[in-house]
């Protein structure tokens, strides 16, 4: 299956809780850090959720 690259940008610091924990979930812990999921619609729905700290890498 396709996976995709997801790079933390903004800190987590001041965020509610859920996304700081929705970050976490998805393996993020520092800014600038890059993991790579696998491209599915639950992982969608939680890059959308933090949109504003995230970015997705082609």
């Amino acid at each position: 299956m396709a996976t995709i690259k997801i790079q933390q940008i903004k800190s987590k610091i001041g965020a509610p809780k859920n996304q700081k924990a929705t970050l976490e979930a998805l393996g993020l812990r520092k800014i600038s850090q890059v993991v790579e999921k696998e491209d599915t619609p639950s992982i969608r729905g939680m890059i959308q959720t933090v949109h504003h700290l995230v970015r997705v890498i082609d």
